[in-house]
């Protein structure tokens, strides 16, 4: 094995635009099991865009956007299909941003030899290979970023923003979730920022000015979530994976309580996972337990035990075919920060 060999095989992107996935998931909710779960999850998801009161916040975790899904994001942002997405670091910093910054994800297998991966600086993602030399760039980027900012404390958000911004002068033909949602004003929150190629790249900068630097605050991005909560009402959850940004989402309902705002749960809510509840491994509850917690309305959810990769693709290219976005207006839910972005 060699790198150029290895690499030889990039990974490429889905495109649910190209195929019209309607037919099969109308046939699946005949069926059972999680074909019929995964149809009645494709109709509430389609209920949220028709829904015109109500702001849908897209939720990502796993390492999706290295397996094939972001151009999925993407369709989903410019076609006003979601409002908001809260997210893993990886998704939107190691896997978009290094892409957008010209690099790829490569095809590999989950029984190549990971010692002789690590000699070549080569980084596994199961089946799919990442060029650490490449990544790195990824780190330094981050640093360059935080290094033109005034020294303060921000929010996921507005760091985001500014990755998008940096994309639009540098890169602006790139094919970005973070471009995207920059040009589209759909925020991105990441709660866990520095857990990422973002953390690498955030200890150079404030190693290098250790008296004046930026920071992440991760409780500004619960009160800037649960604000766009408060400005929305009626909201609609498409959760893909678990973790924090599941937990980080459903908490925005509780938050707003707290602050003495009468809040609704969660309308919408539909989750596509492969985790167990049994041993804490669901992000400790099912969407019906929460719903204990005062957190998600059992009228419109729906668990789909199934891996994102398939299940992803069939709902989304449901929802787009059966074309209700083209009557939606964007929310661009960035602007209620307009102070920030005048």
């Amino acid at each position: 094995m060699n790198k150029q060999e290895l690499f030889s095989k990039k990974v490429e992107h889905i495109d649910i635009k190209r195929m019209n996935a309607v037919a099969m998931v109308d046939a699946m909710g005949a069926m059972a099991f999680q074909a019929r779960n995964l149809n009645r999850a494709a109709q509430i998801y389609n209920r949220m865009i028709e829904d015109e009161g109500c702001a849908i916040i897209m939720c990502l975790a796993g390492s999706l956007i290295s397996a094939g899904l972001k151009q999925v994001v993407i369709d989903l942002i410019e076609n006003r299909m979601i409002d908001a997405i809260v997210s893993t670091g990886a998704n939107i910093v190691d896997q978009d941003f290094f892409e957008a910054l010209g690099f790829r994800h490569y095809q590999g297998s989950q029984w190549l030899d990971d010692n002789q991966l690590r000699d070549l600086a080569i980084d596994r993602i199961y089946d799919t290979l990442i060029d650490e030399d490449e990544l790195r760039v990824c780190d330094h980027t981050i640093g360059e970023i935080a290094d033109s900012l005034e020294p303060r404390p921000y929010s996921s958000r507005e760091f985001i923003r500014e990755m998008g911004k940096f994309l639009d002068e540098r890169h602006p033909n790139a094919n970005s979730i973070v471009l995207a949602s920059y040009r589209n004003d759909v925020p991105i929150f990441v709660p866990a920022f520095s857990d990422c190629s973002a953390g690498f790249g955030l200890v150079m900068h404030q190693t290098a000015q250790p008296d004046l630097h930026v920071s992440i605050d991760s409780a500004k991005d619960f009160l800037e979530l649960t604000q766009l909560k408060l400005a929305s009402n009626d909201t609609g959850l498409l959760m893909i994976g678990g973790g924090v940004p599941k937990n980080f989402a459903q908490d925005i309902v509780v938050a707003a309580e707290l602050l003495g705002e009468d809040a609704p749960m969660h309308k919408y809510a539909v989750q596509i996972t492969v985790a167990d509840e049994r041993d804490g491994a669901l992000s400790g509850s099912t969407l019906r337990e929460a719903s204990s917690w005062g957190k998600v309305s059992t009228s419109y959810e729906q668990m789909v035990y199934c891996e994102a990769t398939v299940a992803l693709p069939l709902l989304a290219s449901y929802a787009y075919h059966k074309a209700n976005w083209k009557n939606r207006e964007a929310r661009k839910l960035a602007l209620r920060f307009a102070e920030e972005l005048a």
